[in-house]
């Protein structure tokens, strides 16, 4: 191993060693009150040392979020490989698959969502902003491709595969959100699961219905 590549790879080990503390520190203190320097002491270097991998905790944040958007879209390819699918077993493996990515780290997802609709994207570098958007855009492709397909069999009433694919994305960002509000207020009402199954079940019937009346 030449000394330039031994560099890249500490370097590259450095980087996930303070996203493994800031993980850490903004489950523990929240993003708000969570600071460089918090998430220095985490990882035992100087406040300095993390400016060298991150522009700021904006991008510091953002960046924990690059991994739950790959296994994201690897889960997605996964759900609709089988090429002989009808509509309902496309929605409920998606739908599955949007939840075991939940399960595999709802703190980094409800990020992804935060990012959504927050200035911090603003403050970003623009390398991982790029990053973000190709992950982004791959995963709503694929949902946009997945209704285009039904629409061309007859399927499904044919509406803008994109809208549709924004709205089954806003679905489920949406009563994730919502239900972790209501676990902060009160566990006892907290019921992900269900409501999604809900949500999934009320868009397959309004695409159906509509298609059997025209």
């Amino acid at each position: 191993m030449g000394i330039q590549e031994r560099k890249e790879r500490e370097r590259e080990r450095r980087r996930q060693d303070i996203m493994v503390a800031a993980r850490r520190v903004f489950s523990a203190r929240g993003y708000e009150k969570a600071t460089m320097e918090d998430i220095a002491r985490e990882v035992e270097l100087s406040p300095g040392t993390l400016y060298l991998y991150f522009k700021n905790k904006d991008d510091l944040y953002a960046s924990l979020n690059l991994r739950v958007l790959q296994f994201l879209n690897v889960k997605f390819d996964h759900a609709l490989a089988e090429g002989d699918m009808d509509f309902d077993t496309k929605l409920d493996r998606l739908m599955d698959a949007l939840l075991e990515v939940y399960a595999y780290d709802p703190l980094i997802l409800n990020n992804v969502f935060h990012l959504q609709s927050s200035e911090t994207l603003k403050s970003v570098s623009d390398e991982l902003l790029v990053e973000i958007n190709i992950l982004s855009r791959r995963a709503l492709r694929t949902l946009a491709g997945m209704f285009a397909e039904e629409i061309e069999k007859g399927s499904i009433v044919a509406h803008n595969p994109t809208a549709l694919a924004d709205m089954l994305w806003g679905l489920f960002s949406g009563t994730v959100l919502w239900e972790e509000t209501k676990r902060m207020i009160n566990a006892e009402r907290y019921q992900l699961k269900d409501s999604i199954r809900i949500g999934f079940d009320l868009l397959r019937r309004g695409l159906k219905v509509q298609q059997d009346l025209n």
